[in-house]
């Protein structure tokens, strides 16, 4: 599709500008129709206007990123709709029901879970093919997009059924997991892929549609990658380092990437947060404040969750936050286990204090680690709450992100607007994102570590401390100007202008 305009492309419009003043609604003429696909998303303002309930189903910065795409995108003049599976025991529509954009995909797969994904990789898998199979044969049919927009391993057949009916489409990569199944499979799920199976990622080459369908296995996250217009990581660094390392992912994940790079088709846009993401506004916290207020703010914050967390009331006490999934695969979860009681010891008389609010398979560990060593008071281990989380990073002093890997990561993002400095692994999106802090010369913001093990990250834990036990004056200054910086570096226009980029790349706004 083609949308015209009266007005001459001037040189000095940016993307954005551009798209919303050539998608601006005139007589005759209709707004870019843009489908956005991804299995989850949080609280939208553009879905939830007229009294309509916008669902907010989270796992991870996904949903973030998708509700502001949403509402970005729709800002700027286009008319934005998302399909997402119908969780319907995570999310209940309001009294004047669902916006007329969000299309609900409706499966039994859905309907009782607690979480968007499954402990079990089956599970998943049927998950994913039910909410492809409505996405493929009713939703992109009845609304009929002139852009898809896909997100992660569950929308990875969407980008072939796009090309078969003619649909640009563009396929997002916030993370390296990956399913593998096969063609039979697919289509005892509902899903014809006989029309679109030659745009999919097999582990071996596909000689014909009856030799492949049975026994040649595909590549979910690989065949969106492959089938796309165009992708993206959610970082430059991270899709330098899958074209240089691959990260440990499949052959065909690597090679589709590497596919994309080299015919100029693939961008790594870095992740932002919305604006209202900040301890000024943020309604979840004990005490609103900004970087001229951070002291007092961050001080009354710090009280508050002692106290909800039975920890010593100590307003100089160091606090430390583990903010996101304790995965040990990626995360790193494992590198703080292991030096965690000798931390505690070595600084004991500072008062220092770790909190986790969080999921994940070594969440257990480090309760235990509390119990066994009688540290309650030191160490608290708590599930995964929103607004809980929101006061770990106003109450704390510094957050954990010794990721492995991370495709682009936004914990240490907004624990810069809240004055929670990152002690962070230098890769992917933490490169991108975390310098390291040199207090004397007023540069840098966090603590990096190189070497991915636990004297890399005592390392860094150290540097920490020497901030933290320095000058008052100093640290304060710090992080301040921290603060200040981190208002306007992770602002979403940026990220913003460079979609409408790379979408206009695929539809030409004005020509």
């Amino acid at each position: 599709m083609q949308l015209k305009t009266d007005d001459p492309v001037t040189s000095s419009e940016t993307p954005a500008e551009t798209f919303k003043r050539s998608s601006s609604r005139k007589a005759g003429k209709r707004r870019l129709k843009i489908l956005l696909v991804t299995p989850e998303i949080s609280e939208s303002v553009f879905l939830a206007t007229n009294g309509k309930q916008a669902p907010c189903v989270k796992a991870g910065g996904l949903a973030d990123v998708s509700a502001l795409l949403l509402d970005s995108l729709t800002d700027a003049g286009a008319d934005v709709h998302v399909a997402l599976p119908h969780f319907r025991s995570l999310f209940e529509p309001g009294p004047n029901g669902h916006s007329r954009r969000l299309h609900l995909c409706k499966d039994r797969e859905f309907y009782y879970r607690k979480s968007v994904y499954d402990g079990c990789s089956n599970s998943n898998l049927r998950a994913a093919f039910a909410f492809q199979r409505d996405v493929i044969h009713y939703v992109m049919p009845r609304i009929r997009p002139d852009l898809v927009h896909c997100h992660d391993w569950m929308t990875g057949l969407v980008p072939a059924a796009a090309r078969s009916m003619g649909i640009p489409s563009i396929f997002t990569m916030h993370n390296l997991h990956d399913e593998q199944t096969t063609l039979s499979h697919i289509e005892d799920r509902g899903i014809d892929s006989a029309r679109f199976w030659n745009h999919l990622y097999y582990g071996r080459y596909p000689h014909s549609y009856e030799e492949t369908r049975s026994h040649n296995p595909v590549s979910m996250l690989g065949s969106g990658i492959l089938a796309a217009d165009r992708m993206n990581t959610v970082s430059p660094s991270f899709l330098n380092e899958l074209n240089i390392s691959g990260h440990g992912v499949s052959w065909q994940v690597a090679d589709a990437v590497r596919g994309k790079i080299s015919a100029g088709h693939a961008s790594g846009i870095l992740n932002s947060l919305p604006e209202s993401r900040s301890p000024r506004q943020d309604r979840y916290i004990y005490r609103q404040y900004d970087a001229a207020t951070h002291i007092e703010g961050k001080r009354e914050n710090k009280i508050e969750l002692q106290r909800i967390l039975g920890f010593d009331e100590n307003p100089n006490a160091p606090m430390f936050f583990w903010p996101s999934r304790l995965d040990p695969v990626q995360k790193g979860c494992q590198l703080l286990a292991e030096i965690l009681q000798q931390v505690i010891s070595d600084y004991w008389e500072s008062g220092i204090q770790v909190v986790f609010i969080a999921d994940g398979p070594s969440a257990r560990h480090f309760d235990d680690i509390a119990e066994s060593q009688g540290l309650h008071r030191r160490i608290a281990v708590r599930k995964f709450h929103e607004p809980f989380s929101r006061l770990g990073y106003a109450a704390s002093d510094f957050i954990f992100m010794p990721s492995s890997f991370e495709p682009c990561g936004l914990a240490q993002m907004i624990g810069l607007r809240y004055g929670s400095l990152p002690i962070a692994h230098l890769t992917g999106g933490l490169r991108d994102t975390v310098k390291h802090l040199d207090s004397h010369a007023g540069t840098g913001n966090g603590f990096l570590f190189e070497v991915h093990n636990s004297e890399g990250l005592r390392w860094a834990i150290d540097r920490a401390m020497e901030f933290h036990l320095g000058p008052e004056e100093e640290k304060q200054r710090n992080r301040q100007r921290i603060m200040s910086d981190a208002v306007n570096a992770f602002s979403p226009e940026k990220m913003i202008s460079e979609y409408l980029g790379m979408y206009r790349s695929l539809i030409p706004i004005n020509a």
